[in-house]
């Protein structure tokens, strides 16, 4: 639950919070402070990482890069396909076939084991979404097969 704390901001800081609320409904001044001071923290805490919208919601990105997320799932993909591979290599792998930039990587598996729940949760959906499309390709291939 939510502490309840005083924050003090200066009056272009107010304007822009209430403008940015008025323009979002559903949304409060004081949950787009939180979130936004959330972020900012993360941020902080991983040089890289930058928060987008998107169809999947807000969500960890790398700077001029994929999401945080994507890159968690290509690591398993490649871990799974390549598992003698030494971290190193599978590094090399995913920066090859990305074009990710292994500094990044490296910043996005910190940001990963930071925050574990929140990507992995993404990459379930993703998963989840990704079977739902194959399963109606299918259905579609077989209705039109006759």
């Amino acid at each position: 639950m939510a502490t309840p704390r005083s924050v003090r901001f200066d009056d272009s800081v107010v304007e822009r919070l209430a403008s940015y609320v008025s323009r979002h409904p559903g949304l409060t001044a004081s949950s787009v402070a939180a979130r936004l001071v959330d972020e900012g923290l993360r941020m902080e805490e991983h040089p890289g990482v930058m928060f987008r919208d998107g169809p999947m919601g807000r969500r960890a990105s790398l700077v001029g890069g994929p999401d945080v997320w994507e890159v968690i799932r290509a690591l398993r993909s490649a871990r799974t396909a390549e598992p003698a591979l030494d971290e190193p290599e599978l590094l090399d792998l995913v920066a090859d076939n990305t074009g990710v930039a292994l500094r990044l990587l490296r910043v996005a598996v910190g940001y990963w084991a930071a925050y574990p729940d929140e990507v992995d949760a993404l990459v379930d959906h993703a998963a989840r979404t990704d079977d739902a499309h194959r399963a109606a390709a299918e259905r579609a291939r077989g209705l039109l097969a006759g």
